[in-house]
């Protein structure tokens, strides 16, 4: 599949640039596309507190109710805006914006926010969700068009109910949050500080660096070999690493690996750290392995280029990235809905270098 995609042109992005092969730009936006405003199948994690409470995902939550469950679908629309910034001459672009703009009305945000604010939602989504309706809001403070403009105001409403659950969260949160899946602090961070840089809101980045200092900094010897879990989609030891390079300056981050992840080694190479191994894509949980390869890879780019240029363990951190990059986007196939309603989000986020 990935061979064969490089029969295709490649297209550059907007003001020059990285290219990235035509055909996987078309397919990426494809999966959103076909699932943004797709209601069914639907997982909802939804509090109730009484018969007024009950409603259809899309009446619940009007401008995200799509790609099976709530943040599926804001990292659905992530995806298409960033291609359409990226690509804006791209096939896809007018059906993409099309679809944008039914869902960033202001009626919509609004039942949104009402939604987050309701009884019982205080957990609502926290942290994956709301991280990714931040990249989300970086995402379209980032791009110099008219249009995405008014899609970043209507947003705010909702970009700053999101900002609001976690600085109320974090201060109470004692332990960091350690899992494969979607509760883990370590990812959310990472996204949440892109967007505090963005958006200049240096409250908010002192508020998270610092859960991340208190939570992280005296971490040592990660069990890297434990991993992954059988349903895991983010590496919690990766994931942790990936963020403290945006909280630590390149030579004490260098010193602070070698204590927490010491398996890294200076002689190159990959296999120090497999790719994960799907074994049946039509398995929504298991599938979630396709994604771990994804992020594992980006993440370990991440790290990279975090650490001193001289490191020697920059050619073993590219080197697993490589594979892992190789083995997530074979995996980005759309032929299950199961990943095919959220993993191009993941590879769009690795192809296009959204976390250096």
């Amino acid at each position: 599949m990935i061979t064969a995609l490089l029969a295709f042109p490649m297209v550059a992005l907007a003001g020059g640039g990285d290219t990235l092969d035509a055909a996987a730009v078309e397919r990426f936006a494809g999966l959103a596309l076909k699932c943004l405003h797709q209601e069914y199948p639907n997982k909802i994690g939804h509090v109730m507190n009484s018969d007024a409470d009950l409603g259809t995902p899309r009446q619940l939550t009007p401008a995200f109710y799509g790609c099976f469950d709530w943040h599926s679908s804001v990292h659905g629309h992530w995806l298409l805006v960033r291609l359409a910034k990226l690509y804006p001459d791209a096939a896809f672009v007018p059906e993409a914006r099309a679809e944008l703009a039914k869902s960033f009305t202001p009626d919509n945000i609004a039942a949104e926010v009402r939604y987050m604010q309701g009884e019982g939602r205080a957990s609502f989504e926290r942290p994956y969700g709301l991280a990714w309706l931040l990249c989300l809001a970086d995402e379209l403070h980032s791009w110099d068009d008219e249009q995405a403009r008014q899609w970043s105001a209507t947003l705010a409403p909702l970009e700053q109910e999101a900002a609001n659950h976690l600085r109320t969260w974090l201060p109470k949160l004692h332990y960091p949050i350690r899992t494969g899946e979607h509760n883990q602090t370590a990812f959310a961070f990472g996204l949440v500080l892109d967007w505090a840089a963005t958006v200049g809101d240096q409250d908010m980045r002192d508020l998270v660096s610092g859960a991340a200092r208190r939570f992280y900094l005296e971490d040592v010897g990660c069990p890297l070999s434990y991993e992954p879990s059988g349903e895991d989609f983010l590496s919690p030891c990766i994931a942790e690493a990936d963020l403290m390079r945006r909280v630590l300056p390149p030579e004490q981050y260098a010193d602070w690996l070698t204590r927490f992840l010491p398996q890294i080694p200076t002689s190159g190479g990959a296999d120090w750290l497999p790719i994960g191994v799907v074994t049946d894509r039509s398995d929504g949980k298991l599938a979630h392995l396709d994604g771990l390869n994804l992020s594992r890879a980006w993440m370990l780019e991440g790290i990279a280029g975090g650490l001193p240029e001289k490191d020697p363990r920059r050619p073993a951190l590219l080197a697993a990235a490589d594979i892992h990059r190789a083995a997530g986007l074979a995996g980005v196939t759309g032929e299950h809905y199961e990943g095919g309603h959220w993993l191009g989000s993941f590879a769009t986020y690795l192809v296009t270098g959204k976390g250096r």
